[in-house]
């Protein structure tokens, strides 16, 4: 008798829903990572290897939530300046594969109670009030539950990879585990060893991804110059692990190479001097940058030698 032959499964369409605020603050802030290729990232490192199923990325692969810095609240001079370049980045490069979808944030005077110093057990209510800041965000956790549950119940959809760790998606999750067939992959969006999943979450998900590694954050990432309309979108220089000493390595090989450009062009590419390294794989520490400069210097030499 011939052997059963086994249908192969057809990969399940897959949509990725991301949490930029809670991507932010659980793997990228304080990073040099932030110039992320959210693309490279779920295509060639979460999904091959989290998701048990065959898995195959909608044309539209990945919804991105996320809200522009209010200037009144941000924390450098160029963090507006900064956040537009990098979403415009991502257009550019993914087009109609990434979309954007802005809540906004809302700036309002709000009281708060103070701890008190001397009593720090004292209770809330029995310590003084101040006037405060308050700074929330608004929609965007609204926002990726819709997105998700009508993509499920529509049809849209057979996995949607949810990358939060935020319970207020809970309710959604459960809407589309009861109303539909469709699969939850969870991401948990923090760096090993820093926040456990929610148990909510937890519950509700199909498969569980519990943390994102430097290595893969640090392979996946955008080209420094990004190209398209009118001009080109450059990663800001305050994004690097050093911009004190991208600046000085700058200033120093722009005066031998000619210009700026050509200066970030030969710190980007691999120089056997550094055993295949670029330049500015080093420049994220004194002794790495020291090297950099020392290489440096002697040309800086050799062009006054005339050599």
């Amino acid at each position: 008798m011939a052997d059963a032959i086994v249908p192969t499964p057809v990969p399940l369409r897959t949509r990725v829903y991301i949490d930029g605020y809670n991507l932010y603050y659980g793997c990228l802030k304080g990073t040099p990572y932030k110039w992320l290729d959210l693309m490279a990232l779920f295509e060639q490192q979460i999904l091959p290897s989290s998701a048990p199923d065959s898995s195959v990325l909608l044309p539209l692969s990945i919804k991105y939530f996320t809200a522009k810095i209010k200037e009144q609240a941000a924390k450098a001079l160029d963090s507006v300046s900064s956040q537009a370049r990098y979403h415009t980045a991502l257009r550019k490069r993914y087009h109609a594969r990434i979309e954007l979808i802005e809540g906004y944030y809302s700036l309002t005077q709000s009281k708060a109670r103070l701890v008190d110093n001397a009593v720090p057990a004292k209770w809330a209510r029995d310590c003084a009030q101040t006037l405060v800041w308050k700074l929330e965000e608004k929609q965007s956790d609204v926002n990726l539950a819709l997105q998700a549950y009508h993509d499920a119940i529509t049809g849209a959809v057979d996995q949607v990879v949810i990358v939060t760790n935020d319970t207020d998606i809970a309710p959604a999750l459960k809407m589309i585990r009861t109303y539909s067939a469709v699969k939850i992959g969870l991401v948990v969006p923090t760096r090993p060893g820093l926040r456990e999943p929610n148990d909510d979450l937890l519950k509700l998900a199909h498969w569980t991804r519990t943390h994102i590694t430097d290595r893969e954050l640090a392979s996946a990432q955008l080209p420094r110059v990004v190209v398209g309309g009118k001009k080109p979108t450059i990663k800001p220089e305050s994004w690097y692990a050093r911009p004190d000493l991208i600046e000085q390595a700058l200033m120093r090989a722009a005066a031998v190479v000619g210009s700026r450009g050509k200066a970030f062009n030969w710190l980007e590419t691999p120089n056997r001097y550094f055993d295949n390294l670029a330049p500015i794989d080093l420049l994220d520490a004194e002794a790495g940058a020291a090297r950099v400069m020392a290489y440096i210097a002697d040309h800086e030499r050799n062009s006054q030698d005339g050599t």
